[in-house]
């Protein structure tokens, strides 16, 4: 259903003029909540240390995580401390836990049903203090209260949380997608119009360059392919190892992502040949989704590889990658961190 909804946004077709009015609306009450934050009706909490926020304006995946991810190895290479909070989507509290309360996600006991797939991933990945909440103020109070360390917070998909101050905006686009039929919410993809990005520090274009982008400041990502790791042992191989490994099996690639054809085609380009199977975004595993008859190798993403661990046996592997971005966006991002410092070292208004 979900798979069909955004293939919907990509066109102007019934789904879109049937939600119009619904979609207007969405557009109204997105623009009198931005401006009621600020004009200081809503409040606004600023954070003792910088605050770099990560997002999008459109829903859907499009290359969020593998960003915080660099960003977060970027502030380490420079001497920073950073620190990551997450809303935790999809997540299950365990037991009697409060859905909205503030919980840190330790990468060795975390589990994607009841932390949010993406929060596991980062955590375990980039290995800093990682807090989860809904109130994006209260995890990044959390967060600084536990680690005194932590000199600047990253907050993944925070892009329309006004409720957090920040010293820089990252907005991130899928290059391939767009912006869709650009309507809002529940008639396109858009959370906000594309107008917005003009407004941001940085637009990361993830998967290439597109002049119809706006933006003052405007870098590429690209995500590479860089080992495939299996699930169920510490074994590692190159892609060419992995696809020479994989010739003649019978080999199925599963993709629970937001453009779960960027991975298909990434495969592709490896030499990995596999039958496809494209599932919802931030999709819960079960263990009979896995049984697969007849397949030799498993391959899927680092993102869904998080929530299968459970499940592991020896046919399953995922492609890690890691975000590539020029130089001039490292720069950029030092830059604009410096910049939004007093003299005294303490953080600008």
């Amino acid at each position: 259903m979900k798979q069909w909804i955004e293939s919907e946004w990509q066109k102007l077709g019934g789904l879109a003029l049937l939600m119009l009015p619904f979609a207007l609306l969405f557009r109204a009450g997105a623009a009198l909540r931005r401006a009621l934050f600020r004009a200081g009706v809503l409040r606004t909490w600023r954070a003792p240390v910088p605050v770099i926020v990560v997002g999008n304006i459109s829903a859907g995946g499009t290359g969020k995580t593998p960003l915080v991810l660099a960003l977060v190895d970027l502030l380490q290479r420079n001497g920073r401390n950073p620190g990551v909070v997450a809303r935790g989507y999809g997540r299950v509290p365990p037991g009697d836990s409060d859905p909205r309360g503030v919980v840190r996600v330790y990468p060795d006991v975390a589990t994607p049903e009841h932390f949010g797939d993406e929060p596991v991933l980062i955590a375990r990945r980039a290995r800093v203090p990682v807090y989860i909440s809904p109130d994006r103020p209260a995890a990044a109070r959390e967060l600084l209260a536990a680690h005194r360390e932590v000199d600047v917070i990253v907050s993944d998909d925070g892009l329309q949380h006004y409720a957090l101050g920040r010293d820089i905006e990252i907005a991130v686009v899928d290059a391939e997608r767009g912006f869709g039929n650009r309507l809002p919410l529940p008639s396109g993809p858009l959370r906000e119009p594309v107008a917005r990005l003009r407004t941001v520090d940085a637009v990361v274009m993830n998967g290439g360059a597109r002049d119809d982008i706006p933006g003052e400041h405007r870098y590429v990502m690209r995500l590479l392919g860089e080992r495939f790791a299996s699930l169920a042992s510490n074994q590692e191989l190159g892609p060419a190892e992995f696809a020479l490994a994989a010739r003649g099996r019978s080999v199925v690639a599963l993709a629970g992502i937001g453009n779960p054809r960027r991975f298909f085609e990434q495969l592709a380009a490896l030499g990995v040949h596999a039958r496809n199977i494209a599932l919802d975004d931030h999709y819960l595993y079960q263990a009979r989704d896995l049984k697969l008859p007849g397949a030799d190798l498993i391959v899927m993403t680092e993102k869904d590889a998080v929530k299968c661990a459970a499940f592991a046996d020896a046919r399953m592997w995922f492609l890690r990658v890691e975000a590539v971005l020029p130089r001039d966006f490292d720069d950029f991002v030092v830059a604009r961190l410096e910049s939004r410092r007093r003299p005294d070292g303490s953080q600008a208004a």
